[in-house]
């Protein structure tokens, strides 16, 4: 049984499914914190939050891809990338915090691309950092 779980294909389908149910989880964690319907938005064409949804899960997926690398077991992996996704969570709530004269959930929500595309920026950035951190 242990030749089962060794095998390459099999190891990439538990990551990538285990990856995927964290991701589904995640991104429930964003839609509750944020002011707007994330999907809502994005199917009225909201450009800004496609921003910065896009950046959360590039940076969430980023983050698994660091700890996936750098920790043998899924254990260990997954706990790594929810300790990593906590931090990216942190840096959204510094990021709000840091903007005191508008409200970037507000802004988003209004399309406004630059909030968009700096809140992306933000993710995926933190994403590197993060991931460098726990690798």
């Amino acid at each position: 049984m242990n030749h089962f779980w060794e095998n390459h294909f099999v190891q990439t389908a538990g990551y990538y499914s285990v990856v995927i149910l964290c991701m589904i989880v995640f991104l429930t964690i964003f839609e509750i914190v944020t002011k707007y319907k994330n999907w809502e938005e994005i199917k009225k064409g909201n450009i800004a939050v496609a921003m910065a949804t896009g950046g959360k899960i590039f940076g969430i997926a980023n983050i698994f891809r660091y700890s996936i690398l750098d920790h043998d077991s899924l254990f260990m992996m997954v706990g790594w990338g929810v300790y990593g996704f906590v931090l990216l969570l942190i840096g959204y709530f510094i990021y709000e915090f840091l903007t005191p004269k508008f409200k970037i959930d507000v802004e988003i929500e209004n399309d406004n691309r630059a909030v968009g595309f700096i809140s992306m920026v933000i993710s995926i950035g933190l994403s590197f950092v993060i991931g460098a951190s726990i690798s």
